[in-house]
Parts: C-alpha cells; sequence; structure tokens
C-alpha cells in the first residue's frame, strides 16, 4: 500500500478545484463580491494592528493578542481567497500538487493557531477581571510571548499531522476537488484508499485542537460571569460584561463552523455545504473581526482619534 501510494503521488500533477459556479455571468459577480470582502478585511485588520504598534495605550496583554490574530486574519484569508479569486477569472481553474499541499497545511497552521489564540484570549480576560490587581505580574510580555511561541508550535505540529496523513493516500482520479480551496475534507473525498483512518484521525485532532480550547475558553468564562455577579455596582458589571461581549461573538462564530467541519465522518460531508461553512470561519470570520472589535471597543476608537485625528491636525 505504501509503494502504491507512492506511486501515485508522482503521477498527480494538479488538482481543479470547482469553486462554486460554472456560470460566467455568477462567477463574475461572486468575484466582485469577493474581492471586494478580501479587500475590506486586509484593510480592517491592518487597521488594528497598526493603531496596536502606533498608540500606546494600547500595549497591553489584550491588544497584543489582538493583533496577533489580526496577522494571523490577513495570513488565513490571502491563502485561500486570492486563488479563489484567479480561479473564478480563468476556467481552468487548476492548482498543483504541490500548490494544493502548501496551501492545506498555511490554512491548518493559521486556523489551529486562531482555535488557541481565541482560548489565550479568554485566559486574559479571566485574569483581567478574576485577580485585576496581579494582571501585569501575571499576564506580563515575556509570558506572553511564551505563550504565543506555544500557540505556534502546537499549530504546525497540527498542521503537519493533518497534510501528511492527508497526502500520503493515493489520489487515482478524477482529481475535481468540490471546493475553493484544498482543505482536507474535501480533499479525502478523492481518495481512492479507505479513509477509516483519517477519519478517526480527525476527530482526535479535532478533539485535541478545538474541543480543548474551546473547553478552556467555558471553563473561563464561567469563572469571569460568576466574578462579575459579584461586582456590586450596575456600572461595573456592564463594562465588565462589554470587554468580553466581542470574544464570545467572535468564538462562537469562529468554532460552530469548524467543529462541524473537522469532526464529522467523511460520509456526512456535503460539498456544498461544506463550501458555506469554509467561508464563514475563513472568510467571514476574518471579515467581521475587526468591525466586532472596534465597534465595541472604546479604547480602539480613542486610538483611531489619536492616532489619525493628531495626524489630520499635523497636516
Amino acid at each position: 500500500m505504501q509503494s502504491f501510494g507512492k506511486e501515485n503521488h508522482t503521477s498527480v500533477s494538479e488538482f481543479i478545484l470547482l469553486g462554486f459556479s460554472s456560470e460566467s455571468q455568477v462567477r463574475m459577480a461572486l468575484f466582485v463580491f469577493f474581492l471586494l470582502l478580501y479587500l475590506t478585511t486586509l484593510v480592517g485588520n491592518g487597521l488594528i494592528i497598526t493603531l496596536i504598534y502606533l498608540d500606546l495605550h494600547l500595549h497591553t496583554p489584550m491588544y497584543f493578542f489582538l493583533s496577533v490574530l489580526s496577522l494571523v486574519d490577513i495570513s488565513y484569508v490571502t491563502t485561500t481567497v486570492p486563488q479563489m479569486l484567479v480561479n473564478m477569472l480563468y476556467p481552468r481553474r487548476t492548482i498543483s500538487w504541490g500548490a494544493c499541499v502548501a496551501q492545506m497545511f498555511i490554512f491548518l497552521v493559521l486556523g489551529i493557531a486562531e482555535c488557541i489564540l481565541y482560548a489565550i484570549m479568554a485566559y486574559d480576560r479571566y485574569i483581567a477581571i478574576c485577580f485585576p490587581l496581579h494582571y501585569f505580574l501575571l499576564m506580563n510580555r515575556i509570558i506572553c510571548i511564551k505563550m504565543v511561541i506555544v500557540c505556534w508550535s502546537i499549530s504546525l505540529t497540527g498542521a503537519l499531522i493533518y497534510t501528511v496523513f492527508t497526502m500520503h493516500l493515493p489520489y487515482c482520479g478524477p482529481y475535481r476537488i468540490n471546493h475553493f480551496f484544498c482543505e482536507v475534507p474535501a480533499v479525502l473525498k478523492l481518495a481512492c484508499a479507505d479513509t477509516f483512518l483519517n477519519d478517526h484521525l480527525n476527530f482526535m485532532l479535532g478533539f485535541i485542537l478545538l474541543l480543548i480550547p474551546l473547553s478552556l475558553i467555558l471553563a473561563s468564562y464561567v469563572r469571569i460571569f460568576a466574578s462579575i455577579l459579584r461586582i456590586r455596582s450596575s456600572q461595573g458589571r456592564l463594562k465588565s460584561f462589554s470587554t468580553c461581549a466581542s470574544h464570545i461573538t467572535v468564538v462562537t462564530m469562529f468554532y460552530g463552523p469548524a467543529m462541524i467541519m473537522y469532526m464529522r465522518p467523511s460520509s456526512w460531508h456535503d460539498p456544498e455545504q461544506d463550501k458555506k461553512l469554509a467561508l464563514f470561519y475563513n472568510v467571514i470570520s476574518a471579515f467581521l473581526n475587526p468591525i466586532i472589535y472596534s465597534l465595541r471597543n472604546k479604547d480602539v476608537k480613542g486610538a483611531f482619534l489619536r492616532v489619525f485625528g493628531n495626524r489630520g491636525t499635523a497636516l
């Protein structure tokens, strides 16, 4: 079986990404829509990174993690959307075997990093609300950097396991991936071998990389809400709830579709539904993150006025 898999690997030179529609008018409408969405995502997340870098008031652990999240989101959409836009313009819609492997690996690295970052951000809010006097001791710069290093280490390891176990299978054709990028469940459907081991591996990795971070997030927020309810001032409770509301929103938006996608057996996957789910946790969440964090956050609004207001005055 190993030699058979290797033989087939060398014969596969490219895959065809079917994308969303074969009708030219629909493709052009989708091209304009996703191009605008992509550019807005780049500008929004880029603006958050710029504000956090330039404004000293935002040089705190919470905004450090938010800047890393924005960088991940920019990279995340750039891994998939440009290829999708090119395929909407050129009907051939092919991607080489090597590019498919690279896209799958990078997408997984960034997706896993986002999962773990949400857990880190929940822990940060837990320390800030439950142990405010010890916050800067428990969340100092060195600890924050170590957390991010651990996050990337886990992401690289998880993505490597996913990619190796997916791409070692024999692929005998047809090489048509019913998706807009090389995502694990969509590629596995093309394998001409039993994917029983992959299904179990995907479930176990999903449990480790999705459910465990989600459990840590839920545990953090149970403690946070218990602590908030003990605050006597209604204004204090409202302020504490508002600092957590943005994070809860993006966690719900990201984890739901990702868990549905990566914790189901391959036989349960519906290509059309999978494409919509992938759009939601890849493109839509990255687009909405800067909007949610900026519109609901007085610190970010204040930083925008200080940075760009001062520059406008200077000009």
